[in-house]
């Protein structure tokens, strides 16, 4: 093996099946607790959505052993199930985190095969939590390297690197060998896929689920000794080469010395994250400049190819079609002021008088404008221009401030469904999960 030791695949085995937990900063566990009572959010929130449903229909035609819970719906399927659907559901708002690394939304990928797995298997709240970040540390690096060239040659990176952050954080939580590890990496990324052009459509979340799903299939079938490329990243005709992307040797010299789960941005709207810094700089500017709606004579956004790609729907028809749309979500937040997933409904994206403030919007490209940033122009009626700027991935707050936005996001979702008691109850719990022996006590009370 010594020839294949410096190569990516390798390092990034190494790193995910020697990685000490002393190694781990407490402030990282602090930030992965804050991430997972934001899925648990989101997908007690996202439960009764339609996929949801077709999900669990059509694993009622598969059948198999109940080992995991399915959160919300007081049922159990195969751990590959309970990932597939607790994947997707969590991703049905498209109000999940993101990171800048993993070129979109990793927990939704992590924490649903992880919980399942360790429900299954009994794992320990440390033993989950140190799986979470280590699979967030393997996914950022790989999308680090990966880069924008991935994302803009359609790939949805959620879905694509997220096959491999499953698998890693699967391998980890199983104690996987070294070895094993590298091949449940192959057998991660071999199924990697995911297209962009289904966005707005249920297969966006689908994603979510099906790289979660098929991570965790990768790590079993890795500690039974199922075999793939050794160096599946770097390799010729591997990830990379197909999908776009090389080893950056400063990133993955870093694997160990810093822990991504500090950059994290969680979502405080309900809609695709191309949307926030364009309705944030809007709701911003018109604030300070004290413009109403009725004064507003036009509103230019300019924005990236990235959040064009992502989120330029001009004329949503739909609630899920207007999370994808900068025209409706900054028109929506400046007659409402309410961006939660309440604001997403076919009936409000079609509000006559969010219909017509919506055609006043423009969203042009500037090739200045990098990532998620967006410059706002706002145009009165009296010849007024005002302009403003934000960038919503460099907004992230300091921990204590992010746990009290997340908790009232958690309440916010939690309490309908599962009631305000036991939403707080729950919140405890998630708080110390270092000192759970068994995640299985966890999981059946979701």
């Amino acid at each position: 093996m010594a020839e294949e030791a410096s190569g990516l695949t390798r390092k990034l085995a190494r790193f995910i099946s020697g990685t000490e937990m002393s190694n781990i900063p407490q402030a990282a566990y602090e930030h992965a607790k804050v991430a997972f009572m934001d899925w648990v959010a989101v997908t007690l929130g996202g439960k009764e959505d339609p996929l949801v449903e077709k999900l669990i229909a059509y694993t009622q035609i598969e059948g198999g052993h109940a080992q995991a819970t399915i959160v919300g719906h007081n049922m159990k399927k195969t751990v590959g199930q309970a990932a597939l659907i607790n994947g997707s559901a969590s991703h049905a708002l498209d109000y999940d985190d993101t990171l800048v690394s993993f070129l979109g939304h990793p927990s939704v990928t992590l924490f649903p095969s992880l919980l399942a797995l360790a429900e299954w298997q009994e794992k320990s709240g440390p033993e989950f939590l140190t799986a979470y970040l280590i699979g967030l540390q393997a996914g950022g690096t790989v999308g680090a390297c990966a880069g924008l060239d991935h994302y803009m040659a359609g790939w949805h990176a959620t879905s694509t690197l997220g096959h491999l952050a499953s698998a890693a954080g699967c391998a980890r939580l199983m104690g996987l060998t070294e070895d094993q590890t590298v091949h449940a990496l192959g057998i991660g990324a071999t199924q990697s896929s995911g297209l962009k052009r289904v966005f707005g459509t249920m297969c966006k979340p689908f994603h979510a689920g099906r790289s979660s799903q098929a991570g965790l299939m990768a790590a079993l079938l890795a500690q039974e000794g199922f075999t793939s490329a050794e160096d599946i990243l770097e390799g010729p005709q591997g990830f990379f080469q197909v999908l776009k992307g090389e080893v950056n040797e400063e990133v993955v010299g870093l694997l160990g010395l810093g822990w991504d789960v500090q950059n994290l941005s969680q979502k405080y709207h309900a809609s695709c994250h191309a949307t926030h810094s364009p309705l944030e700089a809007t709701m911003m500017l018109v604030e300070d400049e004290k413009i109403t709606p009725d004064e507003i004579l036009a509103i230019h956004v300019y924005s990236s190819q990235l959040a064009l790609d992502a989120a330029a729907k001009t004329r949503p028809a739909t609630g899920l079609e207007g999370k994808f749309s900068i025209p409706y979500c900054v028109a929506n937040a400046l007659l409402r002021g309410e961006t939660g997933n309440q604001a997403f409904t076919d009936e409000k994206v079609n509000d006559p008088e969010v219909r017509a403030l919506m055609e006043k919007v423009v969203v042009t490209l500037d090739p200045e404008i990098k990532a998620l940033e967006s410059r706002v122009e706002v145009t009165t009626d009296d010849g007024r221009v005002a302009s403003g700027f934000s960038d919503i991935l460099q907004q992230v707050p300091p921990l204590e401030r992010k746990e009290e936005q997340v908790y009232r996001k958690y309440l916010d979702l939690c309490g309908p469904v599962i009631g305000q008691g036991s939403s707080i109850e729950m919140a405890e719990k998630i708080r110390r999960l270092e000192d759970v022996g068994n995640m299985r006590l966890v999981a059946e009370r979701l």
